[in-house]
């Protein structure tokens, strides 16, 4: 079994899929620092359950819309665990916005909160990485924008921002490939349905999908894994979309 025993990994954003993942890095033998912004107790529940692994956790406020705290979110991590290996960067929002609605201020909250987080983190983290001599960045874009699909209306700056996480982590693993730092990324399709979906529009979503269900956080968690652990897979997005996009 693929082990990362004596690595740490950095999780933004630790809720739902983000726990499932932080408890399968766990398992491999990472130490495991999750930031979080509002959910303090969700990222405390994900921390105890690493724990109870035998790996080491901790806990770290971050606004990572803000450079100075993905700088300070990088630091606090290595001052507690000595290290970043690891950075898997799934902050982000997901908001329904009319054309005619999209403020100045909505447009750069998208963006902030998708795209330029997941740049800030990954400039304070790769010092770190290179004084490690190796590294994997995971970013998170979605199954549309990766596939060039907008497909749904309502939701313009956060496709926007999507698609510039898949070029953001193509650009980045090639400036990276000479300090055996990896970036890569993962287009999550239908996995998790949002708590106030209901239930005929879930199962109008898995029927779109070709394998006919929703895929579960643990679907996510393995790709996770792939990306982490792998040599010679960089600048690549994998989708885990259930085959949506072929269909």
């Amino acid at each position: 079994m693929t082990s990362l025993q004596g690595r740490v990994a950095l999780i933004t954003g630790g809720r739902r899929i983000g726990a499932v993942v932080a408890v399968e890095l766990a398992r491999l033998g990472a130490d495991v620092a999750l930031s979080y912004r509002n959910s303090l107790d969700e990222a405390e529940t994900t921390a105890r359950e690493v724990r109870a692994l035998g790996r080491e956790a901790i806990v770290l406020k971050a606004d990572v819309r803000q450079p100075r705290d993905c700088e300070q979110l990088v630091a606090g991590t290595e001052a507690e665990l000595g290290s970043v290996d690891i950075l898997v960067n799934m902050a982000s929002t997901y908001v329904h916005r009319p054309f005619g609605e999209i403020s100045e201020a909505a447009w750069r909250d998208d963006i902030d909160a998708n795209v330029s987080s997941a740049f800030y983190c990954s400039m304070a983290a790769v010092p770190a990485m290179r004084r490690r001599g190796r590294g994997h960045i995971v970013n998170f874009t979605d199954w549309l924008p990766a596939s060039g699909r907008p497909a749904y209306t309502g939701y313009l700056p956060y496709y926007v921002a999507k698609a510039g996480v898949k070029a953001l982590t193509e650009a980045l693993a090639l400036e990276l490939a000479a300090d055996e730092i990896l970036v890569n990324a993962i287009a999550p399709g239908p996995i998790v349905p949002p708590a106030d979906m209901p239930e005929d529009e879930q199962q109008e979503a898995a029927s779109a999908t070709p394998l006919g269900r929703w895929g579960g956080e643990i679907e996510v968690a393995k790709a996770v894994v792939l990306l982490v652990t792998t040599s010679f897979i960089t600048g690549e997005t994998i989708r885990v979309d259930g085959g949506r996009h072929v269909r």
